[in-house]
């Protein structure tokens, strides 16, 4: 990054409904109106195309899930960006989080301020102290290298009351979680399953997205847990776990190609 000035915020867009990139970028201007917001497309290859020849990449980059070419995993695929990122999907079968992707957050559409100020105030809580580092010494060209660097703690294991006694569950003997009833049980490989206080959306969140996916509303699941994946009707995907879940796993057709490059990564 260049130093024409201190602490600017770059931001960029990849948005393939032009109204849409407006409205995210007006947003985005009245809670932050010190930031620069360009939209740079709405199709894989355009947003391939700016990186390219922009030496300067954005900080911080609002990245549709569904482009005009395809999902936008492609781009991330070919170009790495630096860039921090905050998913946006109308659609949330996505299951974003299960993606080796250094991702801040991600975004329903039709996005809410309330939403994109979280997301906004997770990119700043994140970036504080490398700003002033870099105000101090002045090298903005580290500035990424530092960022991605410092990469992301996951949870590694659970404290559990059985009785009147405490012990360990490590993640790693943790087959899926699933839901049931409001419930979260965690089946684990060898013990059977038992009782977590956590949701399932605050799992995906602590727990390592390259281990663990999440397969439908109810089920998330360990890439060890997967023993067999089969095609189903309407392009769905069924799932053979082991140990078996009760009901028949069915990943959607919208998560289907995301389930499979998870599984492949």
């Amino acid at each position: 990054m260049d130093t024409k000035q201190d602490n600017l915020v770059r931001v960029a867009i990849v948005e393939d409904e032009l109204p849409a990139a407006r409205l995210l970028k007006s947003m985005i201007l009245s809670l932050r109106p010190d930031w620069e917001v360009t939209h740079i497309g709405g199709s894989n290859e355009e947003a391939v195309a700016w990186f390219k020849a922009n030496k300067t990449q954005p900080d911080i980059l609002f990245l549709d899930i569904e482009l005009s070419d395809g999902v936008s995993f492609e781009f991330l695929e070919e170009v790495r960006p630096q860039s921090m990122i905050v998913f946006t999907t109308a659609y949330d079968e996505y299951a974003v989080r299960a993606f080796s992707v250094d991702s801040i957050d991600y975004l329903l559409k039709p996005i809410e301020t309330d939403r994109l100020r979280l997301a906004i105030e997770k990119f700043e809580k994140r970036t504080a102290a490398y700003f002033r580092q870099i105000n101090e010494k002045s090298n903005w060209k580290e500035f990424p290298e530092k960022i991605n660097g410092q990469g992301k703690t996951y949870r590694n294991r659970f404290l559990m009351q059985r009785g009147n006694q405490m012990e360990v569950l490590m993640v790693e003997d943790v087959a899926y979680f699933f839901s049931e009833n409001k419930i979260t049980y965690a089946q684990t490989f060898r013990q059977g399953s038992m009782v977590v206080d956590y949701s399932l959306d605050r799992l995906g969140e602590e727990l390592d997205p390259a281990l663990f996916f999440r397969a439908t509303r109810q089920i998330l699941l360990c890439s060890r847990a997967v023993s067999k994946i089969e095609n189903y009707f309407q392009g769905k995907v069924s799932v053979t776990l082991s140990p078996a879940f009760k009901d028949q796993v069915l990943v959607s057709k919208e998560k289907a190609d995301s389930f499979k490059r998870w599984l492949n990564y």
